[in-house]
């Protein structure tokens, strides 16, 4: 597995702005989308392309296309809708598809409750979104799944992760080609299995308590 913190002064100002508790949510999802579009062009380096001829005004030259099959981009939900425009307006050649996942609050184990993808994934690049990498269950969850069903390499794209839920993530998944790009990386977890410092429950702060 690979990790990769984007180092970036704006990423971090834009950060800065979502951690505080003070941050209203039109801004808080303003930002996360502007925060999206910054890590989707980092987490979209190995993106596959191909070659094409084209005619510019001045002469014949060769450049490249985004490969098929299409990238597919995977939004855990429902806080991954909320990264979910950003990736589009970078990548939107691509297809995406939905993945529900919640966190038990008592056992902190991850549950699928919805799935919207095909069912064969053979030979697809996947992007998963998912803000908070905390215990790490639900990315580990999400990307076993698009696994089993053929993805042959996957990238996970988090705003903040906590170390203990990078490690389980390494644990699960047992080496398999997977990239993890973040935003930062945190502290620790606390005993509720929150990131700190981190930025509170993104679902939240995105859409409100339901």
């Amino acid at each position: 597995m690979r990790v990769h913190v984007a180092d970036h002064p704006l990423i971090t100002h834009k950060l800065t702005v979502l951690r505080d508790e003070n941050t209203p949510s039109p801004v808080f999802r303003a930002l996360v989308e502007e925060l999206m579009t910054l890590l989707a062009y980092e987490g979209t380096r190995g993106v596959r392309v191909e070659p094409v001829d084209i005619v510019t005004p001045v002469a014949a030259t060769t450049g490249v296309r985004i490969a098929d099959p299409k990238p597919l981009i995977v939004p855990i939900l429902r806080a991954g809708l909320g990264m979910l425009e950003g990736m589009v307006k970078l990548l939107p050649s691509a297809e995406v598809g939905f993945l529900g996942m919640a966190r038990n609050e008592e056992t902190l184990q991850p549950t699928t409750y919805a799935e919207r993808l095909p069912d064969d994934l053979s030979d697809r690049q996947c992007f998963v979104l998912d803000p908070m990498l905390a215990t790490g269950g639900s990315l580990a969850a999400a990307i076993e799944f698009l696994l089993q069903r053929g993805a042959t390499d996957v990238t996970a794209i988090c705003i903040l992760a906590a170390p203990e839920g990078l490690a389980f993530v390494e644990e699960q998944l047992h080496g398999r080609d997977v990239t993890v790009v973040l935003g930062a990386l945190d502290e620790r977890l606390n005993e509720h299995g929150y990131i700190v410092p981190g930025l509170g429950d993104a679902g939240d702060r995105l859409y409100g308590t339901v």
